[in-house]
């Protein structure tokens, strides 16, 4: 049972890299086209969080480097993700992506760890951590969820990242069946639910995929 979680582990760890840089497409757009255009920094910002908690998780936790290497990989992915974002968002983008760092990944960050680190001990500071990191994986996995209102309205994907959705998708599956063997629901639960969300992110993709279907209908 060990070894088998221990290859489901290292098997979530590569579908969580490839989630990490399914973004890259992405970026060589924007750094191509030297603008961010409709692009969203949330999921991005979203994602540095979660993965900064997940890295502190599994450093705290024992048995559990696993979720700390590839939270760790994540976060230097995000913020290389999140430099480009300032440099080429308009102003008005650029200064939501600065607020919003400044608030969720420096200031909230900070505070969370300080609070758990000279707080609590032991299992005490596991658990916090670990219900803390479960609700921002959620909000992680749904934040490509955002840039629904603009598919439905222009009825096209252009701005949706397809691969991110995918992989989340296939990340969420994989990390739902690792914490399943280690009865760690810390993981399971916010996975499972990713795994729903990034189903949702790409029926509504191939809904929307067409933009000539859904004109020529009309």
């Amino acid at each position: 049972m060990e070894n088998l979680s221990f290859i489901i582990g290292v098997i979530g760890n590569i579908i969580s890299g490839l989630v990490f840089l399914s973004p890259v497409g992405t970026f060589k757009r924007i750094v191509k086209n030297r603008s961010t255009e409709d692009f969203d920094s949330l999921p991005y910002i979203c994602t540095l969080l979660n993965s900064s908690l997940w890295t502190y998780y599994g450093i705290i936790k024992p048995g559990s480097y696993l979720v700390a290497t590839i939270s760790g990989f994540g976060v230097v992915v995000e913020i290389v993700y999140i430099v480009l974002f300032l440099l080429f968002a308009h102003p008005k983008m650029r200064n939501k992506t600065a607020i919003l760092v400044g608030v969720l990944n420096v200031a909230t960050l900070a505070t969370i760890l300080l609070l758990v680190q000279f707080l609590l001990y032991g299992k005490m500071r596991i658990k916090a951590i670990g219900f803390l990191t479960a609700g921002l994986n959620i909000i992680m996995y749904g934040s490509p969820l955002g840039v629904m209102k603009t598919v439905v309205t222009t009825k096209s994907v252009e701005f949706m990242p397809f691969y991110l959705s995918f992989f989340l998708f296939l990340n969420g599956g994989a990390w739902t069946l690792y914490p399943v063997l280690l009865r760690d629901w810390f993981i399971g639960v916010p996975n499972g639910t990713g795994w729903f969300l990034g189903a949702v992110q790409l029926v509504i993709y191939a809904i929307y995929r067409n933009p000539k279907s859904s004109t020529s209908t009309q």
